[in-house]
């Protein structure tokens, strides 16, 4: 006998194959699990207007579509990071926030590892050398350094950081860190040493962004900044599009300010928008430069573990609970979402 319904619970988009994860966990309490593709949020308030709760994958949901919401109780992000959703209009309008906290912290951590060290060793260069029937060490007098005798560094020092930290310590790299937010002695324990934002950016030798996008935050890495980086050093993110400014990045690259770049996602972030062309960013057309399409939380572990907690945080909520990882009101701005 079909469960009653008396919920309903809309997916704001998903670009996963099925929901069945989310059914599985609602279904049971009598929740209708409704999947739009509402991915820029324009009209969500609309076609989400008698949710009970929301599921929120890259759809913006700004203040004027909270206010559209008639009875919402909670809105459940899939993933870490809160920065396409008023949190603060949420809470104005008595509806919870949830995230999944600890999903990917691996994912994350690994991925960005790998960019870093791609690049640092000049991996896709030479493969670019070789494939042209070229095969010496020289391509054009840079040689990559040793990792005992360079530096990670990194801007934000959350738990994704912390998780880079410690590999890439294993490594050998010395690593150095700048979060206005996270005391020295916490970072010591990494065996992290604290310095400035410019210290930061003038000694690493791999320098390595892991902090939220946030008005203070928003193309932090710009044209004086890239400026300030070693010749020989490469920039890596693993934190949202718009902290690092492409249009200079591209500039620092073809000018030679620096020696490459991995990026997990480009400044117009392409899976929050309807239309995307890549010959819209020039950062494209750069061979050493590598762009991901914002995979770095990706893993078959972190799938099903994203979309069940995502659910579950909705479950506890419309059973009249609290949220199994709440969102606050305010959030730190730099190293709470790294």
């Amino acid at each position: 006998m079909e469960t009653e319904k008396k919920f309903k619970v809309y997916v704001s988009d998903y670009d996963y194959p099925n929901l069945d994860i989310e059914r599985s966990v609602l279904e049971p309490i009598g929740a209708e699990v409704i999947g739009l593709k509402c991915k820029t949020g324009i009209g969500l308030g609309e076609l989400a207007r008698d949710a009970d709760a929301i599921l929120q994958q890259y759809a913006k949901i700004p203040r004027k579509t909270i206010e559209q919401l008639e009875k919402c109780k909670i809105i459940c992000r899939y993933g870490i990071g809160v920065d396409i959703l008023d949190v603060e209009a949420c809470y104005d309008h008595g509806i919870k926030v949830s995230n999944v906290p600890d999903y990917c912290l691996d994912e994350v951590a690994d991925h960005s590892i790998t960019l870093g060290l791609t690049m640092f060793r000049r991996i896709p260069e030479y493969n670019q050398f070789t494939h042209q029937g070229k095969w010496h060490w020289d391509m054009d007098g840079r040689v990559p350094k040793r990792f005992r005798s360079s530096t990670w560094a990194l801007i934000g020092f959350g738990r994704i950081a912390q998780n880079i930290a410690k590999k890439v310590s294993a490594l050998g790299f010395s690593v150095i860190a700048f979060d206005p937010y996270v005391s020295e002695s916490f970072m010591n324990t990494f065996g992290v040493k604290k310095v400035s934002l410019d210290d930061v950016i003038s000694q690493g030798d791999v320098v390595n962004v892991m902090c939220p996008h946030t008005p203070e935050t928003d193309r932090l890495i710009n044209e004086e900044r890239l400026r300030a980086m070693k010749p020989n050093a490469v920039l890596v993110n693993g934190a949202r599009g718009k902290v690092v400014d492409n249009a200079a990045l591209y500039k620092a690259l073809v000018e030679g300010w620096i020696a490459g770049a991995g990026l997990d996602d480009p400044e117009e972030e392409p899976a929050k928008l309807d239309n995307w062309n890549p010959n819209d960013n020039p950062i494209f057309t750069l061979d050493n430069c590598v762009v991901t399409p914002h995979v770095a939380y990706v893993s078959e572990e972190a799938f099903q573990e994203c979309r069940r907690i995502a659910a579950e945080n909705a479950k506890a909520v419309l059973l009249g609970g609290e949220p199994l990882d709440p969102v606050a009101r305010v959030k730190t701005p730099l190293s709470e979402q790294a």
